[in-house]
């Protein structure tokens, strides 16, 4: 198994859920309404907390990306997440066993197309025989 490519997959969803709820993330209980892509962050950020022998690194890490997610000024959003990334593949490397379970993690629950929609308002539709209209105070008409 790859452990820099599984810890690839792994930053857009962690990424969206630390940009969601912040470095508070793994405290959160399931009652949060939130989207799928958050959920599945939530709950691999709380796996990935669980190995105590990298917890301190992880946390400097997810709390560095927030703070660089949420204050531009603070910091480069891409150092942060590399910083993430190389953290989680250390701890991947570590421990097959939670890198198997974070890799079924992923493929339980990756859409089929591989689309993955993070931000607001977005639509992902992966077949449509109508119409599909976003927007603020927006009107159909024929």
């Amino acid at each position: 198994m790859d452990m820099a490519a599984l810890a690839s997959q792994l930053m857009p969803y962690l990424s969206a859920a630390i940009g969601a709820y912040g470095a508070a993330l793994a405290a959160k209980t399931q009652d949060v309404i939130a989207d799928e892509t958050v959920i599945l962050g939530q709950r691999l950020l709380q796996r990935v907390l669980k190995r105590e022998q990298s917890r301190a690194q992880i946390e400097s890490a997810v709390n560095d990306l927030e703070q660089a997610q949420s204050d531009p000024e603070a910091g480069d959003v891409d150092d942060a997440s590399a910083a993430l990334r190389l953290q989680l593949k250390k701890a991947l490397t570590a421990d097959p066993e939670m890198a198997a379970e974070m890799a079924r993690m992923l493929s339980d629950t990756t859409l089929s197309s591989g689309v993955t929609a993070v931000g607001e308002r977005v639509a992902v539709i992966g077949v449509n025989v109508g119409v599909v209209q976003q927007g603020d105070d927006s009107t159909a008409s024929r």
